[in-house]
């Protein structure tokens, strides 16, 4: 059982997380519902674009510049088995206390 690294660095999880359960946030917006640096959240954006799991879109709102995020169909599989790897990692742990704790 492996974790997809980009995935399970922590700033990349929580932006998985945010991409995956709240659809297309600007730039802002995750900056600011992640409390991340915007340098540092643009790093981490660019790691999962060049991984082909976020999409950019740039457009004009009320004449001013955004820029919106959204995860891919690679980023939504990547996630998910990620979640998956989670779950598995939880149920082993559970059926191993129990083998291992309450065994008598």
């Amino acid at each position: 059982m492996e974790f997809d690294k980009l995935v399970h660095q922590p700033t990349c999880l929580r932006i998985f997380a945010h991409l995956y359960a709240n659809g297309k946030p600007s730039f802002t917006d995750l900056t600011e519902e992640l409390d991340v640096i915007g340098g540092n959240l643009s790093r981490h954006l660019q790691k999962m674009k060049d991984a082909d799991c976020v999409t950019v879109e740039k457009q004009f709102v009320d004449r001013m510049p955004q820029t919106t995020y959204h995860l891919t169909g690679t980023g939504r599989e990547t996630f998910e088995a990620y979640v998956r790897t989670l779950e598995s990692l939880v149920m082993i742990s559970i059926f191993c206390i129990r083998d291992c704790c309450f065994s008598g």
